[in-house]
This record gives C-alpha cells, sequence and structure tokens, in this order.
C-alpha cells in the first residue's frame, strides 16, 4: 500500500512516516499542494492521500479538488489540520474528503481511520 503525506510541517510528516513505515506502507511526502498534484499525477497506485489544509503553493482543499475533479479519483483522503472551523471541515467534506482530524491527533487513532478507508476501496 501506497501512502501520500502532504504537510508543511516537518514534524507531522515524520510522525505520520514513521507510523505508516512501521505497518508496511510505502510512504511519498511532500511539503505543498503542487508537490502532491505533480506526485499524484506520476503515481496512479497511490492508495490514500494524508494532506494538510494551510500549506504553500496550493492549499490542501485545493488539491482535494484537484484529486476528485481534474484526475477524477476516488483514493480516500484524510485531513489533518490544527484549523478546527466549522466552515473548513465542511468545505473539505463537500470536496469529498472522507476524514477530517485536527492537530494534534493520536497516530493511533489516524492509522485506524486509514485502514478503516482502506477496507472499505
Amino acid at each position: 500500500m501506497k501512502v501520500l503525506i502532504c504537510d508543511d510541517d516537518t514534524m507531522t510528516i515524520r510522525a505520520m512516516e514513521y507510523q505508516f513505515n512501521r505497518e508496511g506502507f510505502e510512504v511519498l511526502k511532500t511539503n505543498s499542494g503542487r508537490e502532491a498534484q505533480k506526485k499524484l499525477t506520476e503515481n496512479e497506485d497511490i492508495n490514500i492521500l494524508i494532506t494538510d489544509v494551510y500549506m504553500p503553493s496550493m492549499n490542501g482543499l485545493e488539491l482535494i479538488s484537484y484529486v476528485r475533479n481534474e484526475l477524477q479519483r476516488t483514493i480516500p483522503i484524510v485531513v489533518v489540520s490544527r484549523v478546527n472551523v466549522k466552515e473548513n471541515i465542511n468545505e473539505a467534506l463537500d470536496l469529498q474528503a472522507d476524514v477530517y482530524m485536527t492537530k494534534p491527533f493520536n497516530l493511533d487513532e489516524l492509522s485506524r481511520k486509514v485502514h478503516q478507508l482502506l477496507e472499505k476501496e
């Protein structure tokens, strides 16, 4: 299984990378939406996307829209963000993100949600 992590917080990326490597995932990581866009275009075998909302060059909401509308991919998308604002949460879910988690989050809980989403696929 291949997971793409997109977050501009290096410590968050490292923590998620450690968790998912330990579970046997192949981990791709980026720190901007534009980089994630490129990786998603080049790697059709990515199984799940985990993205922050606020990042340089392209935010997570724009990235979700790109995945769903431009690439027309149905991979599970998990949003992790420090922002716990109802409008952001609703917009992410309206764009067809599958899960919205607020930072700081429990890595085991994130992992559980990722596995649940992948089981549905």
